[in-house]
């Protein structure tokens, strides 16, 4: 089986990193958001990856060659015009070929069991399969109607008055069928693909119950690097095996002053942290230096912006 890994998008939420970082290479505890997907895609023993690229697509495609990923054949999609979530793998149509795949949103980070879900898929003899996570959380993001089984509607955009708990995780199983209700240009798989399925043959979901974040916007990218990050770590031996790399909160190329202040943050490679610095509650992506006596509190920096995740602020300050 092969897998598509959508990896285009501008991500404009993650904005102003975003500007200069490819958003698939944002790092979670130090690692590129993408290659946890890498790495549960080797443990599924799915080696042959295709990902579409349009936004910092040479730098995207540059740091992935230049790592070392045993085992792992990875074909880029070049977009240069951008074709969104629909477009962008109608393009891939015969790269993918004539089997099921696995497809893959590149702004998650979860421990979803890819060999589960592909045989809960083959058991539901559906065109496709969603992965669904129940969260209370679900009205805001965008909840998934679901009946009889089977995935029904998004958010009631169909009208069909279902709602749930569910939302959808950026992860599915699809046979080529898909591809019958796609557009070549600029499209969103939902409105074309999902629904097709939905109406001609049906759209079964596998509900995962672990790990599972978002980091598609700042607070969330914020709150995947600091909280509850056991989830995270506790997949790195497994992942140092299979990848070469480990989540972690201090990069051991960091340089930090013996007199400075670190709670509760994720320091990046080549960070250097001078004299009397309080940090607490941040994440400093890598090559961020801190002027002595500087305090940094409930934030994210990076070499060119500093954003202070203002509605957790007064919680988290209070806890200090």
């Amino acid at each position: 089986m092969k897998a598509f890994i959508l990896a285009a998008g501008f991500g404009t939420r993650l904005r102003p990193l975003t500007d200069h970082i490819p958003k698939p290479l944002i790092p979670i505890l130090n690692i590129p958001s993408l290659f946890y997907t890498f790495f549960l895609l080797k443990q599924a023993g799915i080696t042959e990856i295709i990902c579409n690229i349009h936004h910092h697509s040479l730098a995207l495609r540059r740091f992935i060659e230049s790592s070392d990923l045993a085992d792992l054949t990875i074909t880029f999609s070049e977009e240069p015009v951008i074709l969104g979530t629909g477009g962008g793998l109608k393009k891939c149509e015969k790269l993918l070929g004539t089997e099921e795949f696995l497809l893959v949103n590149s702004d998650i980070i979860s421990d979803i069991d890819f060999r589960a879900l592909i045989q809960h898929h083959h058991h539901s003899g559906r065109p496709g399969t969603l992965t669904l996570y129940e969260t209370p959380e679900a009205a805001a993001i965008g909840h998934i109607g679901v009946k009889d089984m089977l995935v029904k509607d998004f958010r009631n955009t169909r009208h069909t008055g279902l709602v749930s708990s569910y939302i959808y995780t950026g992860v599915a199983v699809f046979t080529p069928k898909i591809f019958s209700f796609l557009k070549d240009e600029f499209s969103g798989i939902v409105d074309t693909g999902f629904t097709g399925l939905i109406d001609n043959g049906g759209l079964s979901y596998y509900l995962h119950e672990g790990l599972w974040k978002d980091i598609g916007s700042m607070p969330n990218y914020w709150q995947a690097n600091l909280d509850k990050t056991q989830e995270i770590t506790g997949m790195s031996d497994q992942m140092n095996l299979a990848i070469g790399m480990h989540p972690h909160a201090i990069s051991p190329e960091a340089v930090i002053n013996t007199d400075a202040e670190i709670s509760g943050s994720v320091i990046g490679k080549g960070c250097r942290i001078a004299a009397g610095c309080i940090i607490r509650n941040s994440v400093l992506l890598p090559g961020v230096t801190v002027k002595p006596e500087t305090t940094i509190i409930n934030a994210i920096v990076d070499t060119c912006s500093t954003t202070v995740i203002e509605h957790q602020k007064q919680d988290r300050e209070k806890a200090w």
